[in-house]
């Protein structure tokens, strides 16, 4: 039994998340439904990364089994039957038929688009936010999640985690034409764990509250303290990254 990857971009406002949710139209269910037509047998992927609603991907990947070769040009029939909310950009063999599309990843990097003057041409692709923020300490909050490993109240409840520590590798604000984006790359992420870390350093850069407060929130390992209310759509799942040599493009 062959193990193979589908690495995939999707629009998260066509689907209720990625993660299969019974017959609820999402990411892994439309990938399923295409791989078990194209092979007429029950085809059940398994995704390196979940997005909630809304959230999009320019790089998600799916590895499923096939018991031998494959025999067609599979990511051009994938793309010719799924919705337009959806693509399959590359596919790859794992060199180990035991590597898992989640557990074997090493980084994830997240986006999240900000913008101030509205734009038909943006709606569900930033968030859009007219109101006054301090760069300054957005800077600042940014480097301060650097400096924690663990991350408790930025992860929704029943996350069903073993663990709340993450490694971050990169937290930075970049003005990116008219828009403001955070960038944020770590060994893993907790559930919702970028949307809260966005709408809590929001919340400092309006002046809400006293700066060290935001400490205070990352330290009380409380998520009722952090704020998740910025929407789905301005985030994007950009880049996963595997070790050197376990993925062979085909």
């Amino acid at each position: 039994m062959a193990r193979y990857v589908l690495e995939v971009m999707y629009d998260g406002t066509c689907y209720h998340g990625s993660q299969i949710q019974g017959d609820t139209p999402t990411v892994q269910l439309e990938l399923n439904k295409t791989l078990s037509m194209l092979f007429r047998n029950p085809i059940q992927t398994v995704g390196a990364s979940r997005t909630d609603e809304g959230v999009h991907a320019l790089c998600n990947y799916y590895h499923f089994d096939w018991d031998g070769e494959l025999n067609m040009d599979l990511r051009y029939k994938c793309n010719s039957i799924m919705s337009g909310g959806v693509a399959v950009t590359r596919l790859f063999k794992a060199a180990n038929p035991e590597f898992n599309s989640r557990f074997d990843a090493v980084r994830r990097q997240y986006r999240y688009r900000i913008y101030k003057k509205k734009n038909p041409f943006l709606l569900n692709r930033g968030l859009f936010y007219p109101f006054a923020m301090s760069r300054d300490i957005l800077d600042e909050t940014a480097g301060i999640i650097k400096e924690y490993e663990q991350f408790e109240s930025f992860s929704k409840r029943n996350a069903q985690s073993k663990t709340f520590n993450c490694t971050i590798h990169q937290s930075y604000w970049e003005q990116n034409g008219e828009e403001l984006h955070y960038v944020v790359e770590a060994n893993r992420f907790l559930r919702g764990m970028v949307r809260g870390l966005v709408g809590t350093q929001i919340h400092f850069a309006r002046g809400k509250e006293p700066l060290d407060g935001f400490r205070k929130i990352v330290e009380a390992r409380d998520c009722t303290l952090a704020f998740f209310d910025v929407a789905g759509h301005g985030l994007y799942l950009e880049k996963i990254v595997y070790p050197e040599g376990v993925l062979e493009e085909i």
